[in-house]
């Protein structure tokens, strides 16, 4: 399925908070509120709420600077249109719905990819103020202590770490979290399976330092696809280009030999020490549950900071859904699967991580005809779907995973659970596929499988059209189905009439 719609670009994040602003999707918080946990509480209660996402502009002991903090810049929105941050981030309107997005996505990763735009670095927003040396101070600017059992202030919790293979060839864009450990050093969680980890192990097969930039406040476009499981060796910045159309615009680091983008708020430069640690953690992870464990990681001794006048630094509250890690990680891993299912010319209408479940669960809805189209029976349609999704990276984070026809609107997580519930059978529609690659932070896993990223997956055959005839099958009793057109219309239009708002 193609998708030839015009895309909007947000260029940066200043455009994109002024796109929500104009939906009423912002929040300026005027009055005084503490980085020391305070401002973590209020983006946290933001996503319970579905309130607006919080602008702070008054940070107590940053009076003064200009600098202020961004609240739950890819949660879920406020109003009618609940997936509006995450459409206006991939270039849509803000009233697209979720498989509207995923189709945008999963198109995009069909088309050739354009590279980015290399702009002048003294006409550059993120290079208007540089700090170098003893004068590097990671303090001076107002990170949040985000959650009450945090180990130390998250810079990096809604950046994008950019660093590149030693021989030129890869540049990879990715999201990890990263911790304040000195006025000069950030401790970093570098997952040795993730790219980043793969990209770090050439650096230190060669025995040096691995260079990495980290950029904050990029444009919204950025976070989505650093999210995204794309093949290794295939360059983010260049899927962006080809969904926009066109290429984000980079400059020249000062002290690395990386790209960075222009419009970034503030640009950390630096290098990852070939055998240096320092104590990390503990944080709240997508899962949901409190962290305890600390542990050495990776340490980032930084070489240089720039930023932009008032620069606004975006944050995330990790923990129970919703949040950034499961609309991230959930929209553009639905996607990557989407397009390579098709690729794999199976009868695949659309897929959803349903975002309450924490990125635990995959739901996949097939085309209605697909047993008379496919001759397969569910098993081995099913068996089908395994080989393709469970061969690498998409579908790490879907321990779970529901197949259901296209009757239901898998964005709806109440008619998932009800399809779940109704169609699979309790005994026989369970496939289990043991030892496959697999999230590491999941609370039901052993020490072993943690430590392996590898785990068993289970599928769920939720599919009816080769249980009936043809013509038989089961209908779903909704409004839609149940009444005639007439009553239907008859019904929404005196829908006032009968007393309702």
């Amino acid at each position: 399925m193609e998708d030839d719609r015009t895309m909007t670009h947000l260029k940066s994040l200043r455009e994109f908070i002024a796109a929500l602003d104009e939906i009423g999707d912002v929040q300026r918080i005027d009055a005084e509120v503490d980085w020391n946990l305070e401002a973590g509480a209020v983006i946290r209660r933001s996503y319970d709420l579905l309130a607006p996402a919080p602008l702070f502009t008054n940070l107590t002991g940053y009076q003064g600077t200009g600098f202020r903090l961004f609240g739950a810049p890819g949660a879920l929105s406020s109003g009618e249109h609940r997936f509006a941050r995450i459409a206006l981030a991939v270039g849509l309107p803000a009233e697209a719905t979720g498989q509207e997005i995923v189709e945008a996505l999963a198109a995009a990763r069909a088309k050739p990819g354009i590279p980015p735009v290399v702009v002048d670095a003294a006409s550059a927003p993120c290079k208007q103020n540089i700090v170098v040396g003893d004068d590097i101070d990671l303090f001076a600017f107002p990170t949040p202590l985000i959650h009450g059992n945090d180990g130390g202030r998250y810079l990096q919790t809604y950046g994008m770490n950019i660093v590149r293979t030693p021989d030129g060839s890869w540049t990879n864009w990715s999201i990890n979290r990263m911790m304040i450990a000195g006025r000069d050093t950030l401790a970093c969680l570098i997952p040795a399976p993730q790219h980043l980890g793969v990209i770090r192990a050439l650096w230190a097969a060669e025995g040096k330092p691995m260079p990495i930039a980290l950029a904050i406040g990029v444009e919204p476009g950025l976070p989505f696809v650093g999210g995204m499981p794309i093949p290794q060796g295939e360059d983010e910045s260049h899927y962006l280009g080809a969904l926009f159309g066109e290429g984000i615009e980079l400059v020249p680091a000062q002290t690395v030999d990386l790209l960075v983008p222009a419009t970034a708020e503030m640009v950390v430069e630096g290098y990852i020490s070939l055998d240096e640690t320092v104590m990390e953690g503990p944080f709240n992870e997508f899962p949901g549950y409190i962290a305890t464990d600390a542990s050495p990681k990776a340490l980032f001794r930084v070489t240089a900071v720039t930023y932009r006048d008032d620069a606004i630094q975006p944050v995330v509250a990790a923990g129970p859904p919703v949040e950034e890690d499961h609309t991230i990680i959930g929209t553009t891993s639905a996607a990557e699967i989407l397009y390579l299912l098709r690729e794999a010319d199976l009868p695949i209408a659309s897929c959803w991580y349903n975002f309450e479940a924490a990125v635990h669960w995959l739901t996949i809805a097939v085309r209605g005809d697909w047993h008379e189209t496919s001759k397969l029976s569910s098993a081995e349609l099913i068996d089908r779907i395994a080989d393709v999704i469970f061969a690498g990276k998409p579908s790490v984070n879907a321990p779970k995973i529901l197949v259901v026809e296209d009757d239901v609107d898998i964005t709806d997580l109440s008619q998932v659970v009800w399809a779940f519930a109704t169609r699979s059978h309790p005994e026989r529609g369970e496939f289990h596929f043991p030892h496959k690659v697999s999230m590491q932070l999941a609370v039901y896993l052993s020490e072993e499988e943690q430590h392996t990223f590898m785990a068993g997956k289970v599928i769920y055959n939720c599919l009816l059209a080769d249980l009936f005839p043809a013509g038989a099958r089961p209908v779903k009793g909704s409004f839609e189905n149940g009444w005639p057109a007439e009553i239907q219309e008859r019904v929404l239009t005196n829908w006032e009439g009968y007393g309702y708002k």
